[in-house]
């Protein structure tokens, strides 16, 4: 994709594609009208033994980002074979650069600083009900044994 070749922003993202019908070829005659195309790539099933070619997207790399911004103008929700097609600015992997958050391969409590911004809130926290706990009789009718049915005793 783009940041293996050192082109930011060439790189769009297409969408929507028939997997049994569009090739690289397909996608290389339908978006080299907008520019010089560098690669195209149409990512496998995850199952082997599946029918179809690709997953139902892929990525055109052009030369130039300008090309990629003309193709999006003009590629984005037209038709091939039939399909409305999505083309838009490709995002780079989250594994290339690092980033965690949403789909992030790293649970939240394994990344850096998660705890030891939460761990003390949630010790004080505990420390604060017990505290509470401490503070407060732990029998609310304890201290009424000396009262009467109907009111306090006469002295």
């Amino acid at each position: 994709m783009a940041e293996e070749s050192g082109r930011p922003n060439s790189t769009v993202y297409v969408g929507g594609l028939d997997t049994t019908l569009v090739t690289v070829a397909t996608l290389s005659e339908a978006f080299i009208p907008f520019g010089e195309i560098s690669d195209i790539t149409l990512p496998k099933p995850t199952a082997p033994s599946s029918t179809e070619l690709h997953r139902g997207f892929g990525y055109v790399e052009f030369e130039e980002a300008a090309d990629a911004q003309e193709a999006i103008n003009n590629m984005d929700q037209s038709e091939i074979y039939g399909r409305v097609i999505k083309v838009s600015m490709a995002k780079p992997d989250r594994k290339e650069t690092g980033e965690p958050g949403l789909g992030s391969t790293t649970a939240i409590w394994e990344q850096e600083g998660y705890l030891a911004q939460y761990t003390t809130a949630a010790n004080e926290d505990r420390a604060a009900v017990e505290q509470s706990r401490a503070d407060k009789p732990e029998d609310p009718m304890q201290g009424l044994e000396g009262l009467d049915v109907a009111g306090p005793k006469r002295e």
